[in-house]
């Protein structure tokens, strides 16, 4: 059963962990964290974009000019594409974008993101996080402390406005609920950094 080493918050080992073999040793699924990554990006899209075609553009219906005899080139409406002010040809319209991901898939996925962060020693976990008031220095000595990088992840076991609050001004640096772990976020940061409460959490809920 595999193991990682719990620090404390001043970066010393205080103990150890055993890790759920079937979160953290499973099969890595390339295309299975690669198909639930794409639909989490398009199921964050709006959607709301809008252009107008020719039927709902301001102007007159009828011709500019006429057809003959004015030496300038035919035309037939200044809705036209090709008139300044004038429709857009092919242009976007509100869509939904969402994609649905069968929950096996996003499971296998989780999984695979979570062995790959294991497997490359990206994975740590502290005994707590505890702060009395939101102070950012004190997520940056922890980060070094633990001497992980400045793109990390950090999973709490329940939510502490302090500790968000205390990250949020840290560029690369996230923090979330471990029932919220999910793919986009492992692979957007190059560390994730586990709270042990945290861990039990994510165990419980995904394994």
């Amino acid at each position: 059963m595999p193991k990682l080493s719990v620090m404390n918050e001043k970066g010393k080992q205080v103990g150890d962990v055993e890790l759920k073999e079937d979160l953290f040793m499973a099969p890595v699924k390339k295309d299975a964290v690669y198909y639930t990554a794409v639909a989490q990006m398009a199921n964050q899209r709006q959607g709301t974009s809008s252009t107008k075609k020719r039927g709902e553009v301001r102007g007159s219906k009828s011709k500019p000019w006429p057809q003959k005899g004015t030496g300038r080139a035919r035309h037939g409406t200044v809705r036209s594409p090709l008139w300044v002010g004038g429709a857009v040809t092919f242009g976007p319209k509100p869509r939904d974008y969402r994609t649905r991901v069968p929950r096996k898939v996003k499971r296998a996925a989780l999984r695979s993101a979570l062995t790959s962060k294991y497997q490359e020693g990206k994975l740590l976990v502290v005994e707590e996080i505890s702060l009395e008031e939101p102070r950012t220095k004190k997520i940056v000595n922890l980060m070094e402390n633990l001497k992980a990088g400045p793109s990390t992840l950090l999973v709490l076991g329940r939510p502490d406005p302090v500790v968000s609050k205390s990250a949020r001004n840290l560029q690369g640096v996230k923090t979330v609920n471990a029932h919220q772990l999910n793919v986009l976020d492992l692979l957007n940061h190059e560390y994730v950094v586990l709270t042990k409460e945290g861990l039990q959490v994510a165990e419980e809920v995904f394994s």
